[in-house]
């Protein structure tokens, strides 16, 4: 049975709203979580496990991130799961002098942050990758980047948020929020009220639509990502592969980049634990479709054939797409919304979620249940946004 009053409501059961939740319950918070789907239904069900930190590019990502893969580190001993986590390292290939440039530049700039990145010389990418094809220029290699598995993530989290004493409702929608002299006052769902004056909005794509329950305009839009999975084969890989033309399409766009059925990106590519390959990925925006697509699929082999020949011999055996919550600079946005007292954000990770989960849940229950504002949630605030 649904509560009629608690402390806390979190709105969205993907990822970051359960851990939200596993990390306020554990502080003795009295917290709901409310679900209209089923746990990590959306986006948090449909990307690659990926934990690497090269990605995350050289400024505040980057720092958050690193304190996210700390608590990864022990993770599995504090969940009592086994989360499948593997830091077998990354690498990000270059195949043009202008894409060499790129990843020398961000490499430098992420040593300065204090991530250790090494760059590789042509015959040590060919001794670590011998299937890698001849195209590939240069290379980054980061040794503390890894993988893990996303479901066992989230549903270790919700197991243990369960155990401190959480309450977590699936299948119950959100209706609507109340508001009462500034503050709110409740959480209206089909399965009736909740009482609070706190509520967090980790609905992911569909953060938005929960922002203007209270008159709050939230930039977030889903922006969709293919991948492919193939059968399962040997080892043909060690670690982790991206491109660089994919981060160089990231944190080039940004919103105001490619729209419509304009497809960017690059390849990336891991391997699971069963000998399945994740192959990805696709950018663009086309609103809530999270079909795949022709075009799209296509356009990812053709990267992952060329960077790597070998797979023209490998099957597929599905394919699939993610909507992941992109805001205009590419950060999430985390902390109190100005407006509206103890209206929460905690979105917008596009498809960083995973790898930030932990940390965010940490910053958001340290903000409602010991009031801590570190200098983390004030540069990822909504306000930035309003200058």
């Amino acid at each position: 049975m649904i509560r009629r009053s608690v402390q806390v409501v979190i709105v969205g059961g993907g990822i970051i709203g359960i851990a939200v939740a596993y990390y306020l319950a554990k502080q003795g918070v009295d917290v709901v979580l409310v679900e209209r789907g089923d746990l990590s239904s959306g986006t948090s069900g449909a990307c690659n496990g990926g934990i690497a930190m090269q990605t995350k590019g050289s400024g505040i990502k980057l720092k958050v991130a690193l304190k996210s893969r700390e608590i990864y580190q022990n993770l599995n001993e504090e969940l009592g799961e086994d989360l499948e986590y593997e830091m077998d390292g990354s690498m990000i290939i270059a195949e043009t002098e202008e894409e060499v440039d790129y990843i020398h530049s961000l490499a430098e700039r992420q040593r300065k942050i204090g991530l250790n990145v090494e760059l590789l010389s042509r015959k040590e990418i060919r001794e670590r990758q011998p299937a890698l094809s001849d195209c590939v220029l240069a290379s980054t290699f980061c040794s503390i980047d890894g993988t893990i598995n996303p479901l066992k993530v989230s549903f270790g989290f919700a197991k243990a948020a369960r155990k401190e004493g959480a309450n977590i409702h699936t299948y119950t929608e959100v209706q609507g929020i109340q508001v009462h002299r500034g503050r709110v006052s409740a959480v209206i769902t089909d399965r009736g009220n909740i009482r609070t004056e706190t509520v967090v909005n980790a609905g992911g794509i569909w953060v938005p639509e929960i922002g203007n329950m209270v008159g709050a305009e939230i930039p977030i839009r889903p922006r969709r990502g293919m991948l492919l999975v193939t059968e399962s084969i040997p080892p043909i890989i060690r670690g982790s592969l991206n491109s660089a033309k994919y981060l160089m399409s990231k944190y080039s766009e940004g919103t105001s980049g490619k729209t419509g059925k304009e497809i960017s990106g690059g390849f990336g590519l891991r391997a699971a634990k069963n000998g399945n390959l994740l192959i990805g990925s696709s950018r663009e925006f086309v609103g809530y479709d999270n079909n795949t697509t022709f075009e799209g699929i296509s356009f990812i082999g053709r990267e992952a054939v060329r960077l790597l020949p070998i797979l023209r011999h490998v099957s597929l055996i599905r394919t699939f797409a993610g909507l992941r919550p992109s805001t205009p600079d590419g950060l999430p946005i985390l902390g109190e919304v100005p407006e509206v007292k103890g209206f929460i954000m905690a979105a917008g990770h596009e498809g960083d979620g995973i790898a930030l989960a932990p940390i965010t849940g940490r910053l958001i229950a340290d903000l409602i249940a010991k009031g801590e504002y570190p200098e983390e949630l004030a540069q990822l605030n909504l306000q930035r946004f309003m200058q």
